[in-house]
């Protein structure tokens, strides 16, 4: 059998030093292991657990890092075992294979966006229209595909995100708020279509995969099997699907539960 576990990884399995969310005394918090360093800074953490427990994955399972994050982002992400053969990036925008990225998958992602969705140049526009400077730090379009903003958090105007939802929702695409980043990314572009097609090259037999955000929600019902922490987008909306289990475990710690449950289940399903 042919076990694929699709993750995203920021705030599922790697953390900002802000993210990290230890509910314990110092003296009792886990190791850390820097996973990504960003201008000569640690950015990223996994706990040394967690490192180990992703290390035999690899022995288990087809691992496919999942990720919002564009491919010069993710490639600042140094995971421990060998490189996947396969990882998602930009939501679902680039698949990469042997880190370089397919180029009919690219061409079937562009063709999409194009029938299905508004331009993200109508999209941009809105978004450095509308968007207060009093709260906004920095306007960013991700891979020509997507546009987000940085923002400060403590002086966002909540019910501005919501119209911005309903105001997107018309257009074809999506609004997620990630901590300090607020995305609006197309409907058609998704995690699941990716991952779906990394199913179909590998072969596999049985879909694990995890995520905390509300661009994650796709990636957990295309799945056969799916895990969420006890923080993030989606456990704030107290987000539930069949097949997916909310965890109690929030921060860091999540992130090792959430590789447990994928070893255990690839072991025993083998």
């Amino acid at each position: 059998m042919t076990v694929l576990v699709a993750s995203d990884l920021d705030r599922t399995l790697i953390y900002s030093a802000g993210a990290l969310a230890l509910a314990v005394p110092d003296a009792e918090a886990p190791r850390l292991l820097c996973v990504e360093v960003y201008e000569s800074r640690p950015l990223s953490f996994m706990t040394e657990t967690a490192a180990g427990l992703l290390a035999e994955l690899g022995d288990s399972a087809v691992f496919v890092p999942t990720t919002t994050r564009t491919r010069e982002q993710y490639g600042r992400i140094s995971l421990p075992g060998p490189p996947p053969a396969y990882a998602i990036c930009a939501n679902g925008g680039h698949l990469l294979v042997d880190g370089v990225s397919d180029p009919d998958w690219q061409a079937r992602v562009t063709a999409r966006l194009a029938a299905e969705c508004a331009p993200l140049s109508e999209v941009q526009d809105h978004l450095l229209r509308t968007a207060e400077p009093a709260w906004t730090l920095k306007h960013r379009v991700a891979e020509d595909l997507f546009a987000y903003l940085v923002v400060e958090r403590r002086l966002l105007d909540e019910e501005w995100v919501k119209e911005l939802a309903v105001w997107a929702e018309h257009r074809g695409w999506t609004v997620s708020l990630q901590g300090r980043k607020i995305y609006a990314v197309p409907k058609p572009l998704t995690k699941s279509a990716a991952m779906r097609e990394v199913a179909r090259r590998t072969g596999a037999d049985l879909t694990l995969a995890a995520g905390d955000s509300l661009l994650d929600a796709d990636l957990l019902l295309a799945a056969d099997r799916g895990w969420r922490p006890g923080h993030g987008e989606l456990a704030d909306a107290g987000w539930t699907a069949p097949g997916t289990t909310a965890l109690p475990e929030r921060g860091v710690l999540a992130g090792e539960r959430i590789l447990r449950e994928f070893l255990h289940t690839a072991r025993t399903s083998r």
